[in-house]
């Protein structure tokens, strides 16, 4: 019988310590118990607690709270796990059986590969790449996605889940109205107590596993003024549920104080007005006392070029403003006695720097930098871009089109700033639906996250879907390893997984999904391949021919799916089908892609649709790994034509 002795008292080290007895219990079947006890004192057995506890030395973290550290050293029957905070202690039990072969490659328990095997010593000692490696929900949510969404996260070594808005309706509704599949499924209504209840579970699952929980984002500009900041252009005009004393904070533009396209959440408030900053500042610090977070994102609206054009609005820059609202906020929670941390974004109209405003207590506050514009077909250059920042002009801007540029607002930036900055990414929002084979995507993340480390960045958070492993978990799983530890090639990553995930078939899978990339193009399906832009983005007769190879490459990639269609692994089994599912959706992806590439847009969009038919029926099938609203949210961008789909307007994410 083994032992297990929690040597510390906190939830997230009650978590690891089940969760180190259930895995071992799994590898070894027929070994008998393992034993459970609290003895801060214990010589024997696996040993969980705080490195400082066992006088483990962190003195190269700046912050033990925020900065993790891992520490194994581990013979076969026990020895110390240990980290330098609580959710460490996870993710040192985590490591400890990855390094004896368990691998979660997606989420759920059918993204496990628990092998069967006497376990082997382990010493080791890591300190993560980033200190902030995180996922924001994302696209169309069910409750049960999200839950296996944060019991996975510490499985593959982020520490940080995001909870955007006060009530993430939109998310929700999304898959229970069943968008873009109303033929297969009809209506399921959740109200908006339902889904506030379903957050407050989500919390606490955070909250058991010890991790970062950054909760709201958008929607500040909206529900302090008694303006409901779900509501969608979709869901009506909307302009009555602005209460008339709350008319006069809007943001004036072109004459009107109204709301912009219709959207709460797309309206900027008129940040000049000090009864409406104020009015902001209690709302926010009102609500930090009541509801727990480890950090509060405070966000301006999702809109762009919206900004209020009032005379007194007009003294200062709307990135001043918000530093003025910033610095008002941490008064307002400093008088409070509160020591909530709270994020501030440069996103859209904020990504120019303010010229007069500074943060007075950066110790409060990290700069999320936000690159929603950006195209994922480059990273950053290898040498210096000498892009020059374009001045600001009020509601006449257009945000920068590449990484380079996007790092070189950022820089203008920090002349201001110089506490932490984080960035918030969009890798697994609309393009992982344009990389049909999710190489180029996952090489791209594993370039990108080296890429910011380099310019000082503290970690990311992704703005994607929680079922973003469509053919394959390869892109997130880069994603994780890479914010772990940076020094590994996507090369290195990516053979693990597919052994992981495919065992001998490996290779096989490799050259299939090698060869299905290549033929789509990745660079193409981005609308950034050389192109007639009278005709189109994507008209390019030249490559008809590449995506008419696709059906070949699938026929022969179902005969090894075939032969390798059942494993001893379930997680084996399951990642062969979702091959299988792919390869149709492939095939008719390409022939509604040629039929782009030769101008031929009425029979594109016509087998886009069944496209969408199609994946609809087997929905239900895959949709733990495949988010077929998003999807069809997303591939708008590339089929002009909306039947039956929801309108895209500005960046409503």
């Amino acid at each position: 019988m083994l032992l297990i002795n929690k040597c510390a008292s906190f939830s997230a080290i009650d978590y690891a310590a089940e969760e180190l007895k259930k895995y071992l219990r799994m590898m070894m079947p027929e070994s008998g118990d393992v034993k459970i006890t609290y003895d801060p004192k214990a010589t024997d057995g696996f040993r969980l607690g705080l490195m400082q506890d066992f006088g483990l030395d962190v003195s190269d973290v700046t912050s033990p709270e925020l900065d993790d550290v891992l520490y194994i050293d581990c013979s076969e029957s026990g020895g110390i796990i240990s980290g330098s905070n609580p959710r460490s202690v996870l993710f040192s039990v985590y490591e400890y059986l990855r390094q004896n072969g368990c691998r979660w490659l997606f989420p759920g328990v059918d993204g496990e590969l628990i092998p069967v095997k006497n376990i082997s010593p382990v010493k080791y000692r890591h300190k993560p790449s980033m200190r902030y490696r995180g996922w924001c929900n994302e696209g169309s949510e069910f409750q049960q996605s999200m839950l296996d969404a944060i019991d996975f996260i510490p499985k593959v070594g982020m520490n940080v889940f995001m909870l955007e808005f006060r009530i993430p309706t939109s998310y929700y509704k999304r898959y229970y109205d069943h968008l873009h599949n109303e033929e297969e499924r009809p209506t399921e209504t959740v109200s908006r107590k339902t889904i506030l209840g379903w957050k407050r579970m989500c919390e606490c699952e955070i909250a058991k596993r010890g991790l970062q929980f950054h909760d709201i984002g958008h929607g500040w500009t909206a529900d302090p003024f008694g303006i409901d900041s779900s509501l969608r252009r979709w869901d009506g005009d909307n302009e009555d549920a602005v209460p008339d004393e709350s008319r006069k904070y809007l943001a004036l533009l072109n004459g009107k104080r109204k709301l912009h396209s219709c959207t709460p959440n797309f309206t900027n408030f008129c940040m000049s007005n000090p009864d409406a900053r104020r009015i902001f500042v209690n709302y926010v610090a009102d609500y930090s006392e009541n509801h727990p977070a480890d950090y509060f994102h405070v966000w301006l609206s999702d809109g762009v070029n919206n900004h209020c054009e009032c005379e007194s609005c007009a003294a200062h820059t709307p990135s001043d403003w918000y530093v003025i609202l910033m610095n008002e906020l941490d008064g307002e929670l400093t008088r409070r006695g509160s020591d909530q941390r709270i994020v501030f974004i440069s996103y859209n109209d904020t990504i120019w720097a303010p010229k007069t405003e500074r943060i007075k207590n950066p110790d409060r506050f990290l700069l999320l930098t936000a690159p929603v514009s950006r195209t994922y077909t480059e990273s950053l250059p290898k040498t210096p871009s000498d892009f020059k920042c374009k001045p600001y002009e009020k509601n006449k801007n257009v945000l920068p089109s590449s990484l380079s540029e996007s790092v070189a607002y950022l820089n203008e930036w920090k002349k201001m700033w110089n506490g932490a900055n984080v960035t918030y990414e969009y890798h697994f929002w609309r393009t992982q639906y344009f990389d049909l084979s999710g190489l180029s995507l996952g090489a791209r993340i594993n370039e990108d996250i080296k890429a910011y480390l380099s310019v000082g960045m503290k970690g990311l958070i992704e703005d994607g879907s929680q079922r973003s492993f469509f053919p394959t978990g390869l892109p997130f799983y880069t994603y994780a390893r890479t914010l772990f530890d940076a020094s590994l090639s996507f090369e290195e990553i990516r053979d693990e997984y597919l052994s992981a995930a495919f065992g001998s078939a490996a290779p096989d899978i490799l050259c299939y999904l090698t060869e299905l990339g290549e033929a789509f193009d990745f660079n193409y399906m981005c609308g950034m391949a050389p192109h007639d832009k009278k005709l189109g983005l994507f008209y390019k007769p030249s490559h008809k021919d590449s995506l008419e190879r696709v059906k070949g490459i699938t026929a022969r990639g179902r005969e090894f799916i075939k032969k390798y269609y059942n494993s001893d692994f379930r997680v084996r089994t399951v990642s062969v089908r979702l091959l299988e599912h792919h390869a149709d959706w492939a095939d008719i992806m390409a022939s509604a892609m040629a039929q782009k590439a030769i101008g031929n847009d009425d029979k594109a969009n016509e087998i886009y649709n069944s496209l969408r038919l199609e994946f609809g029926k087997r929905e239900k099938y895959i949709e733990r790994y495949y988010d077929h609203g998003l999807a069809f949210y997303s591939l708008p961008a590339i089929f002009n034509k909306r039947a039956n789909l929801e309108p895209v307007i500005e960046l409503d994410n």
